[in-house]
């Protein structure tokens, strides 16, 4: 258990960790602590540092918090919620979360249109040309967003993906102001996709997002403004879930009522 709680420490924190803070934390033995540290980082739980003294969350940790939210009790509740918003606005929606330097797609419902563009459940999308990777990036300070950005150059996908580091600041700057992100064909062209934070219950950093999109014949970037009350419902609805478990309205029952 002490292994367990060690590592909830750490997965808690928004910044790697080092021996010593963890000594001056916890107040364990640093003998102890170096041993645990080393337990960890040979399931793959953690990860060292090139530096040597700092530890991050690792591969096997990330995937395994992936899959509890792919597959959570209240998983059928979300698609419920995600279900309405496909009625309400007649496009292929998604839960998204961040996981390392990609967004992770939790969940998906397509629109009944024929054209459309396919991701499943899984599937994963870069951080810096979509819509939900945007949103969640805007809440870290500018020190982490480089640290998770700058380990390779930013990939160009269309003439529209950002992947200049300071323009990319501007855009944070703009995403913070008005509370949703906007993927203007960056990452396919001919996709436009926008994004709205699910919140928490305590009002801490978020990483989960609800989008919307469609080919950019049905959805312009000024369109995707009136969108914005549904996704922002759907958000409070999915955060209701992830705090109680239960549904208390889907998007469409409030548009309803």
């Amino acid at each position: 258990m002490r292994l367990f709680s060690l590592l909830e420490l750490i997965a808690a924190k928004d910044q790697l960790v080092s021996l010593q803070g963890l000594v001056e934390e916890t107040g364990l033995p640093k003998p102890t602590l170096h041993r645990m540290l080393q337990q960890l980082e040979s399931a793959g739980l953690l990860i060292r540092q090139s530096d040597g003294r700092h530890y991050g969350t690792g591969h096997r940790l990330r995937r395994l918090a992936e899959n509890l939210l792919l597959n959570a009790t209240h998983h059928g509740a979300r698609h419920t919620v995600l279900r309405g918003l496909v009625e309400e606005l007649g496009e292929s929606c998604n839960i998204t979360t961040l996981s390392g330097n990609e967004v992770v797609y939790l969940d998906r419902v397509e629109t009944p249109e024929p054209l459309r563009f396919y991701l499943r459940p899984g599937s994963r999308v870069p951080t810096h040309c979509s819509a939900s990777g945007k949103m969640i990036l805007s809440q870290m300070s500018p020190a982490q967003r480089r640290k998770l950005l700058a380990h390779a150059p930013l990939k160009q996908y269309t003439p529209k993906t950002i992947t200049d580091l300071d323009a990319l600041e501007e855009e944070f700057k703009r995403i913070r102001r008005d509370g949703f992100a906007l993927d203007d064909e960056e990452f396919l062209p001919g996709l436009v996709c926008v994004a709205v934070l699910v919140p928490t219950g305590d009002g801490g950093r978020s990483n989960l997002c609800v989008a919307v999109q469609a080919p950019v014949m049905r959805l312009t970037a000024d369109k995707a403004l009136s969108l914005l009350p549904a996704l922002q419902r759907a958000a409070g609805a999915i955060s209701r879930i992830e705090a109680e478990g239960t549904p208390e309205d889907a998007p469409g029952e409030s548009a309803a009522s």
